[in-house]
């Protein structure tokens, strides 16, 4: 093999194996002082055209890239399940049962502030949405849920959503009924009275 084909093939395998494009001085390091450089990417460059992927200069450095003729039948996607927090769920079931409400009502409701991306989190899963402004002081946006909210959770119409009874019976609210203490506001479990 020839002095300049093994020139050739460290270059190609140097550009193939790093993840950022390599400029000359980088690609000198590894080859002797003797070789041009830009006469080999040249030949690499020629060698390259009209395949799968080609070599391009970026940003000041060289780098194998897939041909742009290519790029679209290469493109995957994938949906990436995402965990909500317990505040994004306690958030969406709010907006779903009280829609459409504002951000002040959600934080009522919940008992305490709302985190700055909880809402923005749910319109990027596609399952909240801004419906109009409220009629009042400082016109606060209104939310309420999507029809992907709908075909996620499996419902034709928000009144499949389960009420309190159905709840109740799969366990996730406590059976005995809540009251509040008319001496000092605290709520507190009422005794069932038999």
């Amino acid at each position: 093999m020839s002095e300049r084909a093994q020139r050739l093939r460290l270059l190609e395998a140097l550009l193939f194996a790093s993840a950022e494009p390599l400029d000359e001085a980088a690609l000198i390091r590894h080859l002797d002082q003797s070789a041009d450089v830009q006469d080999l990417l040249a030949e690499l460059v020629d060698s390259y055209a009209g395949r799968g992927v080609n070599l391009v200069r970026l940003a000041g450095g060289w780098a194998f890239r897939t041909a742009p003729d290519l790029a679209a039948k290469l493109r995957i996607e994938r949906t990436v399940a995402r965990k909500l927090s317990r505040a994004a769920v306690e958030t969406l079931a709010v907006i779903a049962y009280h829609q459409p409400v504002t951000r002040a009502e959600i934080e009522e409701i919940r008992g305490v502030a709302l985190g700055k991306g909880t809402i923005d989190t749910l319109m990027q899963a596609g399952w909240d949405r801004p419906k109009g402004r409220r009629a009042g002081p400082g016109r606060p946006l209104l939310w309420a849920t999507t029809s992907d909210f709908l075909v996620h959770f499996g419902l034709d119409n928000l009144a499949e959503l389960p009420g309190i009874d159905e709840l109740r019976a799969v366990g996730l609210l406590d059976l005995a009924p809540m009251a509040v203490s008319k001496s000092t506001g605290d709520a507190a479990k009422a005794d069932e009275l038999e």
